[in-house]
């Protein structure tokens, strides 16, 4: 499938694939797309950066090759590691018969050392893990390739993917330099619990996802939960930006407006109410401390302060 021609269609096939995009975010992705450079998203949990990905995968009719990075990950886990076993029989294979093993790995027998050494360390002994299958050629285009809270991942690794981010190839030593036949869309996210270096944000379009206004989180309410009552609708989002506004350990992103709004419809709820928003905290808030905060009192007060707002805005 052919990419975006300008911003306007970027947003038109983002929406497509149920996602609303503010149009600065769009124009990253279309440049994003355009340059073939990789996307950094940087931003709170939960505001959408790792559903840019998915999204744009589907859009594009493309592969998505997702690599989840966390404390350790390591270029065994990430990048490629040998087959260990299957080299090992190839080994015990070679000495056994003396004079090859007669399955075409060696030509004419050769069960010399050197022989086998350059046979066991061959592509079919390779172990292709996320960054080197992402470089793999498909018929579909290159595919979109996922590098999840790289913040979470050990700051050695973040400097072995320069030479993937700047030249979208790989060294194995042993087999020499794979690159890629056309460059992955490379889409990179970071919750920032740790700053990431600027060598690496340099190779990068970067975009700081922000929370979304009332008006954009209720076009996103509509698209991903459209069960939901609209009256409810506007409950639920002048009440999640109401809590945005209290020190909270972590303020609700749109992943958890988006399954509170799936839960109060589950109940059937067609309008918030002290009871039901006590009842359902769970949903939107993660820690027990914010859920004592809110719980009570306090979400009474919010209910009736966007109540009130709320009236206000459709008498005027």
């Amino acid at each position: 499938m052919k990419l975006p021609a300008s911003v306007d269609e970027t947003i038109s096939r983002l929406a497509a694939g149920d996602y609303v995009a503010e149009r600065s975010l769009a124009t990253a992705v279309f440049l994003t797309l355009r340059m073939q450079r990789p996307l950094f998203l940087e931003g709170e949990a939960g505001v959408g950066k790792t559903e840019i990905a998915r999204v744009l995968a589907r859009v594009l009719g493309r592969r998505l090759v997702r690599l989840q990075c966390y404390e350790g990950l390591d270029v065994a886990s990430a990048v490629y590691e040998w087959n260990y076993p299957r080299q090992m029989i190839r080994i015990r294979l070679a000495e056994m018969a003396g004079r090859g093993s007669g399955d075409g790995d060696t030509a004419g027998g050769d069960t010399s050392i050197e022989s086998v050494e350059e046979n066991i360390f061959s592509r079919r002994y390779l172990i292709e893990r996320p960054l080197l299958q992402a470089l793999r050629p498909d018929e579909s285009g290159a595919p979109v390739l996922l590098i999840d809270e790289l913040d979470r991942a050990d700051e050695p690794f973040e400097a072995y993917l320069l030479e993937l981010l700047a030249d979208f190839q790989i060294t194995i030593p042993e087999l020499g330099t794979i690159a890629a036949a056309e460059p992955p869309v490379v889409v990179i996210t970071s919750n920032r619990t740790r700053e990431i270096h600027d060598a690496l944000k340099r190779r990068c379009y970067y975009h700081w996802v922000d929370y979304p206004d009332a008006e954009r989180e209720l076009r996103i309410l509509r698209v991903r939960a459209p069960r939901t009552p609209e009256a409810l609708s506007r409950e639920v989002v002048a009440f999640v930006q109401s809590l945005r506004d209290v020190d909270l350990f972590k303020a609700p992103g749109v992943a958890e407006t988006i399954d509170w709004a799936h839960a109060l419809a589950q109940l059937d709820a067609l309008a918030l109410s002290p009871d039901v928003v006590n009842d359902t905290l769970g949903s939107l808030l993660k820690y027990k401390d914010d859920i004592a905060r809110i719980r009570g009192s306090e979400a009474a007060r919010i209910i009736e302060q966007i109540k009130r707002e709320l009236q206000t805005s459709a008498a005027g």
